[in-house]
């Protein structure tokens, strides 16, 4: 007699064959549109959780401790972002060379250049948790954080930090997965860590009254979770991404090639976050409410705009598995297709923004604080309503990364950033205030848009013909 299954059992063979089955996909054949929608999905949706992830800590203290504590973990939250862009942008820059490979068919280099990347990505991550514990205070003055918010938000970065090499293993494995056609597992480990984070946020915020801290050790042990969890399966289970201590020594050519992608890469991500911290340190010159509102907005933001973002990052797996291919006729088919569902992206989740900015903004603020919300409310719809701008922008950047031009994609992160932080400062005076803030933003998106226009047509196109 056949036992039944029970749902839990059916829940765990149905993860198990999820884990188990090898999830590469060659981007290289057949439809395009399909395929690249297929990839995308998944990292649109692990994206969304870890936007979600990272809410989590806003939503539960700003409504259950208050808008100081809530100023407090949204401006940590712009230095973490800035932080993890660094190892982010490493990963990504390994990850254009791994897909080239994988296009290739080139699996012995391929382990050679994991060994090599998983090496001086670690030991520069590494250098980046012990500056940041090191240097905590000094970092926290110099954005001008105010007197009600510091102490909360010390509190918070004490814990933080020491999850930054759980977001090293994480990030590493994702890209390394991703480069091959493989976002889903990637996808679930961010599931499993997004949920483990929110019951821990609740427990430790809530039942235990841990304040800020609470949801900083909650987040910290959610990553520690999703990035082990990630490196014991590459490493036990996809033999294509194992390599042994001989592939971590580095050879010449293709140390320089990996250096080189990975430190542009990484420059252009940090320089993107860089140029929010800043933004973040004009706007803590207006009190810790306009703090709280932008923390607030700042999320809704990022998980707005993120499915476009992630677009990008699969659209740059897609170019880079072709290029390794020499297949430069199908990435000229995929851009067509690439730059029409951005616009069509772009132009929904817009109206939905600028529709209803007060109901998102009432999910991290008490519906009752009018002020707030209407400051919160007034920066979404400004910027909200570009969302297409920021769009096109994540594709240039996929396009350039991918063509192994990164040096371009970090030129248009300098005009779209380096104008944001100059406008901000300048139009934050009376009579705008705050307001000129919001105004700069997308205002840089659309002069970096046409610069990424202008270098497709005078270099990306030669580039291109080259594959």
């Amino acid at each position: 007699m056949i036992a039944e299954r029970t749902p839990f059992k059916k829940s765990f063979l149905l993860v198990k064959v999820f884990l188990m089955h090898d999830n590469y996909r060659d981007l290289t054949k057949g439809g395009i549109a399909g395929p690249i929608l297929a990839f995308a999905m998944p990292l649109i949706l692990g994206n969304m959780l870890q936007t979600l992830y990272n809410a989590a800590d806003s939503i539960i203290v700003g409504r259950f401790v208050g808008p100081e504590a809530l100023a407090a973990v949204g401006s940590a939250y712009s230095l973490m972002t800035f932080l993890t862009s660094l190892m982010i942008g490493l990963s990504m820059g390994s990850g254009i060379v791994f897909s080239y490979l994988f296009g290739e068919g080139n699996q012995e280099k391929l382990k050679k250049a994991l060994g090599i990347s998983f090496l001086s990505i670690g030991i520069i991550s590494a250098i980046i948790t012990i500056l940041a514990i090191v240097m905590q205070d000094q970092i926290m003055i110099l954005m001008q954080v105010p007197e009600d918010v510091y102490e909360d938000m010390a509190s918070y970065l004490q814990v933080i930090f020491i999850g930054l090499p759980a977001l090293f293993f994480y990030n590493f494995y994702a890209a390394a997965e991703r480069a091959v056609g493989n976002s889903r597992t990637p996808l679930l480990f961010m599931a499993v860590s997004a949920i483990m984070n929110v019951i821990l946020d609740l427990y430790f915020v809530i039942s235990l009254d841990w304040g800020v801290w609470g949801a900083a050790v909650a987040t910290t042990i959610s990553q520690y979770a999703a990035g082990i969890g990630i490196m014991v399966l590459s490493v036990s289970k996809h033999r294509m991404l194992r390599f042994s201590l001989r592939d971590m020594i580095p050879e010449k050519s293709l140390f320089k090639e990996l250096l080189s992608l990975s430190v542009l890469t990484s420059l252009q991500q940090s320089i993107m976050n860089l140029g929010i911290l800043c933004v973040q340190g004009i706007v803590n010159g207006f009190g810790s409410g306009v703090m709280a509102a932008f923390a607030a907005g700042v999320k809704i933001d990022s998980l707005a705009y993120m499915p476009l973002q992630e677009f990008g990052n699969a659209f740059s797996t897609f170019v880079s598995q072709n290029s390794g291919a020499g297949k430069s006729d199908r990435i000229k088919a995929g851009m067509k297709v690439a730059f029409m569902l951005a616009t069509v992206f772009g132009l929904i989740i817009s109206l939905i923004i600028f529709i209803f900015p007060s109901f998102f903004m009432s999910i991290f603020i008490d519906p009752g604080d009018t002020a707030l919300i209407a400051i919160g409310s007034e920066y979404l719809r400004i910027e909200g309503a570009f969302y297409i701008l920021i769009g096109y922008l994540f594709l240039f950047y996929g396009i350039f990364r991918a063509l192994k031009t990164p040096a371009i994609s970090l030129v248009l992160t300098i005009i779209s950033l380096g104008l944001r932080v100059l406008l901000a400062a300048l139009l934050s005076n009376p009579p705008l205030g705050e307001t000129g803030i919001w105004m700069s933003i997308p205002i840089g998106w659309a002069l970096a848009d046409a610069a990424g226009i202008l270098f497709y047509i005078t270099i990306g196109k030669k580039r291109m013909m080259k594959t």
